[in-house]
């Protein structure tokens, strides 16, 4: 029963009477978890976009089935179809639970069939369309989250491969584009024998392609669903074939072939896809810090620090130092890669917790995996589109770092020792003199021998490496 006055309304569920405000779409259920769960971020959008998805795909499924009339059926569509024409902010009112709240994500689940109950009853009055009985048909939260959560990471995926694509492909333009520039090699943190930049770079693009090939080995384990598990895996209340319906149609709308054929004790206990994912989202995370971190700090200077490249100015980078650039974009990808990497402790925690028959850290585990998702998908593309595009060598200074290198003496080894060459190397360090004139000081070494001996590229052995 409901009353209804100026600003409250009361309505009954199992455990009593609530207030609840006139306007709110929401019933008691969600209003108790409003006021009884108010900390933290709220559930992210694309869960509760899922969940309308999944509701829909089950209102016309429950009908084909002759499990739901079919007016009511169409009823829980139209009113899902006006949610889904909604604004992010719009949709947002009407879906204000937190994260922290029932680890089986139970309340987000009836936020959802209250709204859509609510919405479809505002429209068509007769319909008397409830929660529990019509739009939750066939389902259990517990199957109903997971299956929303696999939805949402499965599109966030999407995301991540195609930034990890573009960042590629500018890899390998600026690997073409320098890959005969030779510089310095460097070795913890020392001079050593030189490379080329494209070689490097090289060594960046294949960190991706291998990353993006991880993505893609374990993409697949993400669509598989959960939906038909109901409470606890057995599929009680749910007929045989709603999951089947289910996967079928949620797969033409996300165009993602998506299936409900797993084992569904595993799939409402365990996250392991979201795991292990998100495994592979921590090394994308780790490569990607390593290769900012290259690149800023070869950045470095203009004048006291490393100089071989240079970076785009996109903003003043100090507010008292005039003139400054700074490496931004590095700076806020690395930052990414700092929270996706704690992120992952967090995923790994909470995907520990299956407790008997399900998971009970599924809100926090979902939006850690969706956070990392997007903020990787989103620094991947600033950084290359802001910063890597732009980015250009010094290749002056890279020659004459690599001409001032000592490092070059390894070109000596094998035609007078290992032992000869490292004095020759030690003496020009002591004495503040060319490698060269350390050399031909020896006596070991010719003029001659050392120009035919001595070739900066020739040792990087670009024509064995990495082809255009």
């Amino acid at each position: 029963m409901t009353k209804n006055d100026k600003k409250k309304r009361i309505e009954n569920d199992s455990i009593g009477p609530i207030e609840i405000s006139s306007t709110a779409l929401w019933g008691p259920q969600t209003e108790r978890s409003r006021r009884n769960f108010t900390t933290g971020e709220k559930m992210p959008l694309v869960i509760i976009k899922a969940l309308l998805q999944i509701k829909k795909a089950a209102a016309q499924a429950n009908s084909e089935l002759g499990e739901l009339k079919k007016n009511k059926a169409e009823g829980i569509i139209a009113a899902i179809d006006q949610l889904n024409l909604l604004s992010d902010e719009h949709l947002r009112s009407h879906f204000p639970l937190v994260v922290y709240q029932t680890g089986s994500g139970t309340h987000t689940n009836m936020n959802v069939n209250e709204v859509v109950a609510h919405l479809a009853n505002q429209q068509q009055p007769q319909l008397s369309v409830l929660p529990n009985d019509d739009v939750n048909k066939g389902q259990s939260s517990n199957d109903l989250f997971a299956t929303s959560m696999n939805v949402a990471a499965a599109q966030a995926i999407i995301e991540v491969k195609a930034a990890c694509k573009k960042m590629i492909q500018t890899l390998t333009e600026q690997k073409q584009k320098y890959w005969d520039t030779v510089k310095i090699g460097r070795t913890h943190l020392q001079d050593a024998t030189p490379v080329t930049f494209g070689q490097e770079l090289s060594g960046y693009q294949s960190m991706l392609v291998h990353d993006l090939d991880f993505i893609e080995e374990i993409e697949p384990s993400l669509h598989e669903l959960a939906i038909g598990a109901t409470a606890v895996g057995t599929g009680v209340n749910a007929h045989p074939k709603l999951a089947e319906k289910i996967a079928a149609q949620l797969s033409v709308s996300y165009q993602i072939s998506f299936t409900a054929d797993m084992n569904k004790f595993y799939g409402l206990a365990a996250h392991s896809q979201l795991n292990a994912m998100h495994g592979v989202l921590k090394t994308l995370a780790a490569d990607l810090m390593k290769i900012a971190n290259d690149l800023r700090f070869l950045a470095s200077g203009p004048r006291a620090g490393y100089g071989e490249l240079s970076i785009p100015a996109n903003e003043p980078g100090s507010s008292i130092m005039p003139g400054k650039v700074n490496p931004t974009q590095a700076e806020a990808l690395t930052m990414a890669a700092a929270r996706v990497i704690g992120n992952d402790t967090t995923i790994a925690v909470a995907s520990s917790q299956g407790n008997f028959e399900m998971n009970v850290y599924k809100p926090v585990l979902i939006m850690s995996f969706l956070e990392s998702a997007n903020l990787l998908a989103g620094t991947i593309e600033a950084f290359t589109e802001k910063c890597l595009r732009g980015l250009q060598a010094n290749e002056s200074h890279m020659k004459e770092l690599v001409d001032q290198s000592l490092m070059l003496v390894t070109a000596l080894a094998p035609h007078i020792g290992y032992d000869e060459s490292a004095k020759i190397a030690q003496k020009a360090e002591k004495e503040g003199i060319t490698l060269k004139e350390a050399a031909l000081s020896s006596g070991k070494v010719s003029s001659q021998q050392f120009a035919a001996w001595v070739k900066p590229l020739a040792m990087t052995h670009i024509e064995q490496t990495d082809e255009l």
